[in-house]
């Protein structure tokens, strides 16, 4: 029986979030099933193997903010790639009400 791991399940479920959209650290934690491992899921993109094939600059926080990412110029750079891909901001953060996946 092959049981797929929490890291499993997280990146794929990266994997699955479209451009012009994010996820938040939770929502992932929820999705995979430990709905108390957003810091966990935070962990798991930092250490991402598989970007971009694994986009984890689709992940920000519970109120749209950017946290940690190391490609590039780290924020910034992220910023402007979700900028390219459609997702819409106010101010410095992700407008969740627009552009937050429903999955």
């Amino acid at each position: 029986m092959n049981k797929k791991t929490f890291k499993d399940k997280v990146y794929t479920l990266t994997r699955q979030i479209p451009k012009g959209k994010v996820a938040t650290y939770g929502q992932l934690a929820k999705l995979a099933g430990s709905p108390r491992a957003a810091r966990a899921v935070g962990m798991l993109m930092k250490i991402n193997p598989d970007a971009p094939h694994t986009p984890c600059h689709r992940v920000v926080s519970s109120k749209g903010s950017l946290t940690g990412y190391s490609a590039g110029n780290g924020l910034v750079t992220k910023k402007e790639m979700l900028i390219r891909e459609g997702v819409r901001f106010k101010g410095e953060k992700v407008d969740l009400s627009i552009s937050q996946w429903e999955q």
